[in-house]
């Protein structure tokens, strides 16, 4: 164990002031939660800024930040590789998954393979994602427990067990919509601790001229070498981080597909994602990774201050111990670290919640009240953080964090990364076929672990054996390969689906898809927002009235879908509702809406709110 840093109360009073305000979050944005529609996916209505700050906080994990750190400090910018792989699979996402899962309204990545294959196959899947996120939970503990025990020296588990309950707690009562408003706060503050430790970091060593000068040519690169060394390589990272990682994290996280559920339109939902990967991705992987390089500019410079003996995992918590210079400054970065795992945490604990109720308990026990799934959803989010604490167990066997994860990502994406890809992309990849992808896929990916040098070497591009953990990275390779030839072999030698199985299922088929989520075909006319105050009519039910006039000016004809939320703009849509147009009137400037529809909104009154039509 590294020897322990010297902090004092003042420090732990910060730290502990940053975890009741989360969990005031918490509680505050509870009383958001009346329904589950609230408590997973917040009622779809916020805007897109608000949603790609949370989504920053979900990717910008404290792992990242600890693994990225250690593998910077080892290889210098190359580090930064696995955050851009984004930029290749965006566009598949923005407009093929992204539509497909808002269109249809599905409640989890299961229910949509039900829809798209069977029954059968969504069991599978609810295993396989269930899997991946209790995995992604434990190695958010895990990072947390390696960040706090240089801090304080108490036994890795037991800080593990401390962090779980503050985690549990918050998102147990809070709910989706605490995870993204604590998100915002969040996302803004790990960018912004990122940047400062950069910045203390080259004033501590003397200077950018210091910086960039002590650094070797090799450490500048941008691209680590091709196919060495064995634990970080170009190829292994784009096969590891880029294919099972990047398309892991786009396409099958439900905790970042819930974020996107939480937009108010497929629109505000390509807006964020576009605007994360373009701005905010590069800025993130200077964050993540710059207290690495900072860290090999002291060892050189200053060798006297650096513990040479420090573990790589620890990298991060020793450069922001040393270049702060004060304890309130140090606390506050710290403070940020915890709110990056709090941020990856939050989102994935309530994603599970999502996939039990959801794809297990709804279906075993239909019929009962809302409000019972609700408390329901609850237990399973506090159920969830105490599986993830004690699966640390494992994930702490890996010599670092990034091995570990890296591992996670090899094994756990490549199956639901295939099923998700040939089902959005291929019409004839029937229910056969991703059963083999799930079980052949699994069977194949088990005989390459036990005989590596048989079956994955093949794939491994000149990769050097490492009999302690046999190619780590290609093997990411290989399970996509397996898994992909075993779906893609059966659909081809089995029947075409049925058309209700790919109709509004598939990139092919878009258009039925927004067909349904409208009720009817799309109205594509191009109207205006306005300015209304809203009128309570008992005789609603789910449909709003406006006068003949706004009509005309939002473009909107009866039965078409409207979206109504607070005027003040700055709350991104948290009071809002999306309602149906019923008949008009001839009172200009004013919209009636049912009571309840005034009760989800959280409509004040007096209050004026803006409508526009859903495109």
């Amino acid at each position: 164990m590294d020897p322990v840093i010297q902090t004092s109360p003042y420090f732990w009073a910060i730290i502990l002031g940053y975890f009741t305000l989360v969990l005031g979050f918490g509680s505050f944005f509870a009383r958001y939660n009346k329904t589950t529609q609230d408590f997973f996916f917040s009622g779809r209505r916020f805007s897109w800024w608000l949603i790609t700050m949370s989504i920053v906080a979900t990717g910008v994990g404290s792992h990242s930040f600890l693994k990225y750190s250690s593998k910077a400090y080892e290889h210098g910018f190359s580090s930064t590789m696995t955050y851009m792989n984004d930029w290749f699979f965006m566009p598949l996402f923005l407009f093929g998954w992204l539509p497909i899962v808002y269109y249809t309204r599905i409640r989890s990545i299961p229910d949509y393979f039900e829809r798209r294959f069977n029954p059968s196959v969504r069991i599978l899947a609810t295993i396989a994602i269930l899997g991946y996120m209790i995995g992604y939970i434990a190695i958010g503990f895990l990072t947390m427990g390696k960040t706090l025990q240089p801090l304080i020296g108490l036994d890795l588990y037991t800080i593990i067990f401390i962090v779980a309950i503050v985690s549990g707690v918050y998102i147990t009562f809070g709910g989706q919509t605490a995870v993204i408003f604590t998100d915002l706060a969040q996302g803004f503050i790990l960018i912004f601790s990122g940047i400062f430790i950069f910045i203390l970091g080259v004033n501590y060593v003397g200077g950018f001229s210091v910086f960039w000068n002590t650094l070797t040519p090799e450490f500048k690169l941008p691209l680590a070498n091709f196919n060495h060394p064995s634990n970080f390589n170009f190829v292994g990272i784009f096969w590891q981080d880029g294919v099972a990682g990047s398309v892991g994290f786009l396409f099958m996280n439900q905790g970042l597909i819930m974020r996107f559920m939480a937009c108010k339109s497929v629109h505000e939902g390509r807006k964020a994602a576009a605007f994360n990967v373009l701005i905010l991705l590069p800025i993130s992987t200077v964050v993540v990774s710059n207290a690495g390089w900072t860290g090999k500019v002291i060892s050189i410079v200053t060798p006297e201050a650096w513990n040479a003996s420090t573990k790589l995992d620890h990298v991060f918590t020793q450069v922001a111990y040393l270049i702060t210079g004060s304890e309130i400054v140090f606390a506050f970065v710290i403070a940020a670290v915890a709110a990056a795992l709090m941020s990856t945490v939050d989102t994935l604990i309530n994603a599970v919640a999502a996939v039990v109720i959801n794809d297990i308990y709804m279906p075993l026990n239909k019929g009962k009240d809302d409000k019972h799934y609700l408390h329901v959803a609850m237990m399973v989010s506090a159920g969830a953080t105490a599986v993830g604490a004690i699966s640390t167990v494992f994930f702490n066997n890996f010599p670092t964090l990034y091995e570990a994860h890296g591992f996670f990502h090899s094994t756990m994406t490549p199956p639901l990364v295939v099923a998700i890809f040939l089902g959005i992309f291929w019409k004839r990849y029937n229910a056969p076929a991703a059963i083999a992808t799930f079980l052949g896929g699994a069977i194949l990916m088990v005989i390459g672990s036990k005989y590596p040098q048989i079956f994955i070497a093949p794939f491994d591009h000149g990769i050097e054996f490492n009999p302690d953990r046999p190619y780590s990275y290609i093997r990411a390779l290989y399970n996509t390969f397996v898994c992909a030839a075993s779906g893609v072999v059966v659909g081809l030698l089995t029947s075409v689906p049925s058309k209700v199985k790919t109709e509004g299922l598939t990139v092919w088929s878009l258009d039925k898809a927004r067909e349904i989520f409208k009720g009817g075909t799309p109205n594509d006319r191009v109207g205006q927002k306005i300015d209304v105050q809203w009128t309570a009519k008992e005789s609603l039910e789910n449909t709003v009235e406006f006068s003949i006039n706004d009509m005309e000016v939002m473009a909107a004809d009866v039965g078409d879908m409207v979206y109504l939320a607070d005027e003040r703009w700055w709350m991104g849509g948290l009071k809002s509702i999306h309602s149906i147009v019923g008949e008009p009137h001839n009172e200009d400037g004013k919209v009636y809406i049912s009571k309840e529809q005034v009760d989800s909104g959280m409509f004040k009154e007096n209050l004026k709110l803006y409508a526009e039509k859903e495109l």
